[in-house]
């Protein structure tokens, strides 16, 4: 292949790379460099985990070159004549070298450490300098750019001084023992097995929660009961959070139009209010620019522009956090109507699945020809079910495998790891295509388990990955940081697992060209024979912890409220989230039946535009609705209907609320929920 699988590979991780942050960021709207750094930084390491079983595969090709050159196989030819007779010749035993299979991946020499020196040391630069530098800087409430890069080298010196403080302390401590004679390349590897060691205590944690979360998340995905009852508890915390969300931003953008009204337009820090404006929503600006001329004289507002600063982070956290809640909501809420109406299809006689909503049903042609209402039926009610229930099962045994194996894999006699038993015994019949496949599925099935934590946890409104493009960019760099520092002591472990690593099984053999960059562990002994071993059994004690939720119980005692089936506040939540979706229900159905009223009055008598104007004995709606700050709008229409012979005069009250219509959180065609950003600028552009 000549590298071209190498090739593939790049262009097939690099587009799973982009899909992700384009599902997660706001490639529009949201700042280039901040978008870069977490393409780069989640690209590389999605390279790392898709490229190893490649290099492992090569490696094993070269071991087997190399056994055969220094121990040939004794092959014994006999010759018999036609005749049969006792004087037969045989020829003594010749030694020739076994013919080696070449992998269909073999990567040529020279390119894979090259590979792996560029890959590991951008991420590395990447999560230690760049990233934290970046995440200041984005955080950073400055009106400039020079007052946004002075806050980031602030922070960022404060956070490496402890680091520089511990390794001159270190590097003193060599120097008082002159029998160390420690070069540049054991400097380096000290380097790497500190980052490592660090990253492996959270790999384990993390790793520890997933072998457990993710076979039971599959295995309740197939009890409907459990999912609704768990949604309407969603909705509940929801709706709380929501509101909580909607006060603290109404809070700041009361506290923006007092500073609005005393800073004239004349004042030195004017320029500073304009840029605290561009991040307010829409509404906000309408009706601040209303209400310019009313007076807050008794209002305590910050005149100085430490306070602007300071009014400015309130003012990106509270729309940050109001658009993410408002999309969440929206999903919640579908989510949530769609689990209702599979309860009335599975108990319906009528074997096709009926949407409550005209507006749930998608109209791509998919949904008319292929995933019909039957086909939806049968997938939602029958084999849904199974499905999830043999997938569970099947991550059940993969965890088992991964578990087992981590508390063994430092035994090499007998070979007791599963991973490495498979590796081995496709490796003596040069399957090159089952080893990367082995390799591949075990390392992928780790960093699910690893990386759909990060994705999941929420360390309060500090970090958290949102869906449809509502992650914040402090968010984004973060977990790309944490990508960063998390795979290489997970290839590392996995490499440990199959054995291919040296360092722990203590082997004569060729190393990969990935473990080349790191150097010899054997520099620190009590790392490399030490913690390496034994530290990743504790993912036994965290499996035991997650299986029996001892996490969430300790969260719900210190008020964060998680759900537990047999914990009463639960019920309680959950009854109260099931009102609130039947109230919603009922919005969402009253302004569909408005909106149908609406298209075929229109449809009727052929009105296109948006002003109101008088035809024949009927009014039209003004659709140019005001901002949900005032109010809600009722409007009067007054028409007239020919049937058959008769005419007859109708009159209907339609209530129109213009967070329905013009509201950018509700869901377009495709399915996709919009950006709730401002679409003039991003939340840290400048003026």
């Amino acid at each position: 292949m000549s590298g071209a699988a190498l090739a593939v590979v790049v262009v097939v991780v690099f587009l799973l790379a982009l899909y992700l942050l384009q599902r997660y960021g706001d490639l529009r709207r949201q700042q280039r460099m901040v978008l870069l750094g977490t393409l780069l930084s989640w690209y590389l390491c999605f390279l790392i985990v898709f490229i190893l079983p490649l290099d492992v595969s090569t490696t094993i090709y070269k071991q087997c070159i190399l056994d055969n050159t220094n121990h040939p196989t004794p092959v014994t030819s006999t010759r018999r004549n036609n005749q049969t007779d006792d004087n037969s010749s045989v020829n003594p035993a010749v030694r020739i070298p076994k013919v080696c299979e070449e992998p269909w991946s073999y990567i040529p020499d020279g390119i894979l450490p090259v590979f792996w020196r560029v890959v590991y040391w951008t991420s590395q630069f990447l999560t230690w300098l760049l990233l934290p530098f970046m995440q200041s800087y984005a955080r950073s409430a400055a009106f400039s750019r020079v007052g946004k890069i002075k806050t980031a080298l602030i922070e960022n010196a404060i956070y490496y001084g402890t680091y520089l403080l511990i390794f001159i302390s270190l590097l003193i401590y060599v120097a008082a023992h002159p029998q160390w004679q420690l070069t540049w390349r054991e400097l380096q590897t000290i380097g790497i097995t500190a980052a490592n060691t660090w990253g492996l205590f959270l790999l384990v944690l993390l790793l520890g929660y997933g072998l457990v979360e993710i076979p039971r998340s599959y295995w309740l995905l197939s009890s409907h009961g459990y999912l609704l009852a768990k949604t309407y508890f969603k909705a509940s915390k929801m709706a709380t959070e929501k509101a909580s969300v909607e006060e603290d931003l109404a809070d700041v953008m009361e506290e923006v139009a007092g500073v609005h009204e005393s800073v004239r337009y004349n004042h030195c820090l004017r320029k500073c209010v304009d840029t605290i404006i561009t991040k307010c929503p829409t509404e906000y600006k309408e009706e601040m620019g209303r209400n310019v001329e009313s007076a807050c004289g008794e209002q305590n507002v910050p005149t100085t522009k430490r306070g602007l600063i300071n009014l400015h982070k309130k003012v990106i956290s509270a729309v940050q956090r109001h658009s993410q809640t408002q999309v969440q909501w929206s999903i919640l809420l579908d989510e949530a109507v769609h689990l209702e109406d599979v309860a009335k299809s599975l108990s319906s006689p009528v074997r096709q699945f009926i949407h409550s909503s005209e507006s749930t049903q998608e109209r791509g042609w998919i949904h008319r020809f292929i995933y019909t209402p039957t086909v939806e039926w049968y997938w939602e009610c029958v084999f849904r079910q199974c499905f999830y229930r043999l997938l569970a099962v099947l991550l059940c045994l993969i965890s088992a495998a991964v578990v087992w194996s981590e508390c063994t894999f430092f035994s090499t006699h007998p070979v007791l790891s599963l991973f490495a038993v498979f590796v081995q015994l496709a490796e003596k019949q040069y399957n090159y295509i089952c080893i990367e496949m082995v390799c591949f599925v075990s390392i992928l099935f780790l960093c699910v388990c690893v990386y759909s934590t990060v994705f999941r946890i929420r360390v309060f409104n500090y970090y958290y990955l949102v869906p449809h493009h509502q992650t914040d960019a402090y968010s984004l760099q973060f977990s790309g940081m944490l990508f960063c520092r998390l795979t290489p002591p997970l290839c590392l472990n996995f490499l440990g697992l199959i054995h291919m690593d040296s360092a722990i099984s203590h082997q004569d053999r060729i190393q990969t060209s990935y473990t080349s960059i790191m150097g010899s562990m054997r520099v620190l002994y009590f790392i490399s024979d030490g913690f390496y071993i034994y530290y990743p059994m504790l993912v036994l004690l965290l499996c035991f912890a997650t299986f029996y939720s001892l996490g969430s119980r300790c969260l719900n005692l210190l008020g964060f409220h998680q759900y537990i089936t047999d914990d009463h506040l639960t019920s309680d939540l959950v009854d109260e989230g099931k009102e609130l979706i039947r109230r919603e229900r009922r919005k969402r159905q009253k302004a569909e039946d408005g909106e149908n009223r609406r298209w075929a009055w229109r449809e009727r008598y052929g009105v296109h535009g948006t002003t109101g104007r008088t035809r024949a004995g009927y009014t039209e709606l003004n659709d140019d609705q005001s901002s949900p700050v005032t109010g809600i709008n009722n409007s009067v229409i007054t028409f007239t209907r020919r049937d058959g012979e008769e005419e007859e005069q109708r009159r209907s009250l339609l209530r129109d609320n213009s967070s329905d219509e013009g509201s950018p959180n509700r869901r377009s065609k495709g399915g996709r929920y919009r950006s709730l950003s401002p679409s003039e600028t991003g939340f840290f552009d400048d003026v």
